[in-house]
């Protein structure tokens, strides 16, 4: 056979696939309906097991291919039955009575802010809360816990670096609390190093700031064989250092830090990326859902087998949804069993969205919805 002889064949193939699968979803309906009249539950971990085994069976060498093949049909065809029998009410409820208006002119705004005054999150609690003056908390888990306590409405949280990854102990706390996502900003990042007058660059032993900061600055602090300690933030780095009494202290701080200290600014332009931002998120108790929002955040665990998250992820494919972010982190009190945190682009009123979200919370476990909201 020739090429084109091949891809007629080909062709044929496809043709009586598409027709088969259309046979196969319309049976699932037939099935839907079924269990709707007897009030059965979609999910059927044994029955599909077996539908696996069997076509992994039948294909013969392709057979890992066919498994994998049938995986994905099948996370289709479920999707088709949630969306006949209403799954996720309790989703759809909550989307439906979630406010709309975020308060960002209000002046007497209860706002928790991570750091001390001069930080980088006080730029982006400026940003989205110009009118508002934050309270400031000296770690990640005191903001989330200012807001239980109900202190503070929101809170003002990095959630990752351009350069340092993903802030892992806020994406912990967002698994712990689960409080919605209600916005997010995008800020750039323009470290300085900076010491109490009279010091020079020379004279630098020992730095301190964020954690995240010293990742993002770590080529040259390698450079130069400078010894650094983790500080509770950049800002409160800037303080101390311009509080201690010992010589050679320095701070990897924002310049606005180092004004308010009273600090001199001894270097700029060392980060290891130059355009280096840091994504922000505002975290509330309450959900809101502005109009034009375009980013999906939520996390779910799934069972510790082959296969389980390529076939999550392929619904998300199949409905034309953008991933822009997956994380991982451990279950506690589990041996290597993980949480994952998913962001997409959508919004919750698009066609395709509101019925994804509905059957993955249904068929999730441990799932959250954790906002929808726009991204700055």
């Amino acid at each position: 056979m020739n090429l084109n002889e091949i891809r007629k064949e080909i062709d044929s193939i496809d043709s009586q696939i598409a027709e088969l699968f259309s046979k196969r979803m319309d049976c699932s309906l037939s099935v839907a309906e079924y269990k709707l009249e007897n009030g059965m539950r979609i999910f059927d971990p044994e029955r599909e097991l077996n539908i696996l085994d069997k076509a992994e069976e039948r294909a013969g060498k392709y057979g890992p291919a066919a498994r994998q093949l049938y995986a994905a049909i099948m996370e289709l065809s479920r999707a088709l039955q949630h969306e006949l029998l209403g799954s996720g009410e309790e989703l759809r409820n909550t989307i439906i009575s979630a406010k709309k208006d975020i308060p960002y002119r209000r002046s007497n705004l209860k706002l928790a802010c991570f750091g001390v005054p001069g930080t980088y999150a006080g730029r982006a609690c400026a940003a989205v809360f110009p009118d508002a003056e934050p309270v400031y908390y000296p770690s990640f888990h005191d903001v989330f816990a200012a807001i239980q306590r109900d202190e503070a409405q929101f809170g003002v949280v990095p959630i990752e670096n351009s350069t340092a990854g993903s802030v892992t102990e806020v994406y912990d706390l967002m698994l712990k609390y689960r409080y919605y996502i209600v916005s997010a900003i995008h800020i750039s990042i323009d470290h300085c190093l900076a010491a109490k007058k009279g010091t020079r660059l020379e004279d630098v032993k020992k730095v301190y700031s964020h954690r995240q900061a010293l990742l993002q600055c770590s080529d040259y602090l390698r450079s130069r064989g400078l010894w650094h300690e983790e500080y509770q933030s950049t800002a409160a780095a800037a303080q101390m250092a311009a509080q201690t009494e010992k010589e050679g202290i320095a701070a990897i701080c924002s310049r606005e830090a180092a004004e308010k200290y009273g600090l001199e600014v001894l270097l700029t332009g060392f980060q290891n990326v130059p355009d280096n931002t840091t994504r922000f998120m505002v975290i509330s108790k309450e959900l809101y859902i502005e109009d034009d929002a375009d980013k999906i955040s939520l996390c779910f665990s799934l069972p510790h087998k082959t296969g389980s998250l390529y076939n999550i992820l392929c619904r998300f494919a199949a409905d034309g949804l953008n991933l822009t972010k997956i994380e991982s982190r451990p279950k506690p009190g589990t041996d290597f069993e993980y949480m994952f945190y998913l962001d997409f682009s959508g919004n919750m009123k698009d066609q395709n969205t509101m019925p994804l979200m509905r059957a993955l919370s249904d068929e999730l476990s441990e799932f959250s919805f954790l906002g929808n909201y726009k991204e700055r």
